[in-house]
């Protein structure tokens, strides 16, 4: 028999047992509709990481002020604030850094009119939009001379400025802090969501000196929230860590043996485990959505033995009109085949479907790509032979004469 004919008699006998072969196929279609829809769901996941990763900056170090003692008195990591303007300066001139960035933060209510929004103020100098790669999307980031001058300028976050100007550009208006006008220098491009969670784009910056002086106050002048350094490249991060713990424990006079009172933070070091995280999380998801497809390969082998037992005659018949061996295999095997392929098409399909019903109802990034599709195909497909190679062997190796008196 030519392979398009038994194509054809596999087709038949699937046709004469529609219901049979419609539910024998639903388990495949369940099976690639979940693995497509969780492995979406992973992706979108590991995507979702990246983005706030990305967002952060490239080659970033972030120096926080560490556990301090005074006699018998201990204070936790950031109780008391350690580092100073002067150490961000130091730091700068490190051969393995590029920019520094120190900044103080607070939260303020903020009145623009009838508006009024409290959210997070944080005094940085210009470096900080270089050190995080944060552009003006209107307006133009605040100077040097700025910060030297105290001015009461800033810069919106995205968010805040739609919470106070609504679609109003800001640029060039007046606005509250803690009841100090500011001028409004411009809008910050769209930054999204931060590793915790935070939105980023809800925050006003204004110049360092301008929060010390006028907004936050400061008991200890040149003192500093925390800073943010960005190393010359990704291959001198661990060197400029390494350089800025040296340089910081000589400025602070931390003896030798003794806790440092700051603590450098590595952010390609937490990249990187935010990263595998979200890839074991995609790992395993598509590994739990497999089971069902192992399950519904089962399902096919446990059908497809019951229809070689039923047509037992049948098989008898072909072999002594001429089939052999090899085209009964092919025909039983062809019938598991486009069971599964039939299936697999509907549960890509449906698996697209169920990714993007995910992401309209939750908001939830989802991520298809052509590699899934492949994926869940050929394993659906892989299924289907391995699945069905045991009942089509199986029938292949009956004797024609007792095939032909089964009854």
């Amino acid at each position: 028999m030519s392979l398009l004919a038994i194509i054809g008699e596999a087709l038949r006998a699937l046709r004469l047992n529609r219901l049979r072969t419609g539910l024998t196929m639903l388990g495949m279609i369940i099976g690639v509709a979940a693995v497509v829809l969780m492995l979406a769901i992973g992706q979108g996941a590991q995507t979702m990481v990246n983005q706030a990763i990305s967002s952060m900056g490239s080659n970033l170090l972030i120096v926080v002020p560490g556990a301090t003692s005074s006699g018998a008195l201990r204070s936790g990591s950031g109780a008391v604030q350690t580092l100073t303007m002067s150490d961000a300066q130091a730091i700068a001139s490190l051969p393995s850094v590029k920019a520094t960035a120190p900044l103080i933060t607070g939260t303020a209510q903020l009145n623009y009119g009838a508006n009024n929004w409290s959210t997070v103020v944080t005094g940085v100098t210009p470096d900080y939009f270089e050190v995080r790669e944060w552009a003006a999307e209107s307006g133009a980031l605040f100077t040097e001379a700025d910060v030297r001058s105290a001015t009461r300028i800033a810069m919106l976050g995205q968010l805040t400025a739609k919470n106070l100007f609504g679609d109003e550009d800001p640029t060039g208006k007046m606005v509250r802090i803690k009841n100090s006008p500011f001028l409004i220098a411009g809008v910050l491009a769209v930054k999204g969501q931060s590793l915790d969670g935070r939105d980023q784009d809800d925050a006003v910056f204004i110049p360092i000196t301008t929060g010390q002086r006028q907004i936050f106050g400061n008991q200890f002048p040149g003192t500093i929230r925390f800073l943010m350094a960005q190393a010359e490249s990704a291959e001198m991060m661990e060197e400029a860590e390494a350089e800025m713990n040296q340089l910081l424990r000589q400025r602070h006079r931390v003896a030798e043996g003794m806790e440092n009172d700051f603590t450098v933070r590595n952010m390609a070091a937490l990249t990187a485990v935010a990263t595998g995280a979200a890839k074991v999380m995609s790992i395993m998801l598509g590994a739990i959505a497999s089971v069902s497809l192992l399950v519904g390969g089962i399902g096919i082998m446990n059908i497809m033995l019951v229809s070689v037992t039923e047509r037992t005659r049948e098989i008898g018949i072909r072999m002594a009109i001429g089939a052999n061996r090899r085209a009964i295999l092919m025909q039983f095997l062809l019938e598991a085949l486009v069971i599964c392929i039939l299936g697999g098409l509907a549960g890509i399909a449906i698996g697209i479907g169920g990714a993007w019903a995910v992401s309209e109802a939750v908001g939830m990034v989802v991520v298809i790509t052509f590699g899934t599709v492949v994926l869940a195909f050929a394993f659906a497909s892989g299924v289907g032979i391995f699945f069905g190679f045991y009942p089509a062997r199986k029938a292949a190796a009956l004797k024609p004469v007792e095939a032909l008196r089964y009854e």
